[in-house]
């Protein structure tokens, strides 16, 4: 079945969306992708970034906010049957793949938040003095399959990442979940997957692309080596492997 959004007023049906793009956007403004006409609707209310079969859901500091099952969010991993509700709208997300991980087999999801042209790291949400701290989501980890644990391929190593430069140059994030989100939302924002193989880093959002060793990357995942130089938004960090 293709994810989507149904659209409904009043439990009527207005239209119905495929989430078939990596990021889409809600709002009163025609150039969003899916376009809600009403004053109390923001000019772009909110977007849906899809990163494989994952849905997150953000409010774009839009006036009246944004609820899920009545609940108000800012951000939030979106589930099957979730109603989003934005004023008297409502968006029902559909997405019926089966369930490979269990709740208590979620990985964390880091959004580096930053004001204007400083930048922050933290793995918790509040503020950390000048910085804004990041905003974390969880989203479900692909288990590896027992045949492969049994195998004689060496086992995946423990990796992390260091930040080279700003005030937080020297701190470290270790990648021991399976997806990490890295980067300021709304200009550049990439995720980090850690697969079977190795790592991976792939773009998401923005027209700039991140780079690896000073070569900008394509549209497609790229492999991480040991000592891979990254820049992203900005930040530069180190992605190396642990013993």
């Amino acid at each position: 079945m293709t994810t989507k959004l149904i659209l409904s007023l009043d439990g009527a049906v207005i239209g119905e969306y495929p989430l078939n793009a990596p990021r889409i956007t809600i709002g009163r403004k025609p150039h969003n992708d899916i376009v809600v006409n009403n004053l109390a609707v923001s000019g772009e209310h909110a977007a849906i970034v899809t990163i494989g079969h994952d849905s997150f859901l953000e409010d774009l500091n839009s006036t009246n906010g944004v609820s899920v099952n009545g609940a108000p969010v800012k951000k939030y991993v979106l589930q099957h049957n979730d109603v989003i509700e934005i004023s008297k709208y409502r968006l029902k997300y559909l997405n019926d793949r089966p369930v490979q991980a269990s709740s208590d087999e979620f990985e964390r999801t880091m959004i580096l938040r930053a004001p204007q042209q400083t930048y922050a790291v933290s793995d918790k949400s509040g503020d950390t003095g000048q910085f804004k701290a990041a905003e974390v989501v969880a989203a479900p980890v692909q288990p590896v399959p027992p045949e492969q644990v049994k195998s004689s391929a060496p086992p995946i190593l423990l990796a992390a990442i260091q930040v080279l430069n700003g005030p937080n140059a020297g701190r470290e994030l270790n990648l021991v979940k399976g997806l990490t989100t890295l980067g300021k939302p709304g200009v550049q924002v990439a995720v980090l997957t850690r697969r079977p193989q190795g790592f991976f880093i792939t773009h998401v959002e923005g027209a700039n692309f991140p780079s690896v060793n000073g070569h900008v990357l394509s549209g497609q995942p790229h492999p991480l080596q040991d000592h891979d130089l990254i820049e992203l938004a900005g930040i530069k960090m180190e992605f190396y492997l642990k013993g």
